[in-house]
């Protein structure tokens, strides 16, 4: 694993040691990237299920100003600390040890807010509907918030979630990449 493009271009990344994490290949995540965006000009990011890291630290290399990392695995916490290291720009990244769930409420309770949602969940965990719905009622989108899923081919995630709108699903093997826009005032 590596960074593709951007002023960390190049780097290796470690991996979540043992069976519990997927990492995003990087064809799959040049394609995401490609799909949202090459490059970006600031903005904040959120990775609900980090792993190692790697989506964020891409996102942060291609110009996302700062990006909120969190997982429950302690595993995939050291991962992501020791991949942030090979940035050598740690203030970029804030990561939480805790339960999806639980980090939306306490992200709420510090009005924060999100230009960019990375949603790559276990595989045998798909909640991200239930989820993206949490993130419209707790307010933590922007407006025009990209949201990226990653799924298994068998995920079948609606057009529509709430004010957030499909406008791409591709298919890379056995891997399904969805975007969508949250297009604020439609909510609910």
């Amino acid at each position: 694993m590596r960074v593709v493009a951007g002023e960390y271009g190049g780097r290796r990344l470690r991996a979540v040691p043992g069976m519990k994490t997927r990492p995003t290949t990087d064809k799959v995540k040049e394609a995401v990237f490609n799909i949202l965006g090459p490059y970006f000009d600031g903005g904040q990011s959120l990775d609900l299920f980090a792993g190692s890291g790697g989506l964020s630290i891409e996102g942060v290399s291609r110009g996302i100003d700062h990006a909120v990392l969190i997982d429950r695995q302690g595993a995939a916490i050291k991962t992501i600390n020791q991949n942030i290291e090979v940035t050598k720009e740690p203030d970029k990244f804030t990561v939480i040890k805790r339960d999806a769930e639980i980090a939306l409420k306490q992200l709420q309770a510090q009005h924060q807010s999100f230009d960019l949602i990375y949603f790559d969940p276990p595989y045998r965990e798909q909640k991200i509907v239930k989820e993206i719905h949490e993130l419209i009622a707790s307010q933590l989108l922007n407006p025009d918030c990209r949201i990226m899923c990653e799924t298994n081919q068998e995920a079948d995630l609606p057009a529509e979630i709430g004010a957030c709108t499909r406008i791409v699903e591709k298919s890379y093997g056995i891997t399904k990449i969805t975007v969508y826009r949250y297009q604020e005032g439609d909510n609910q």
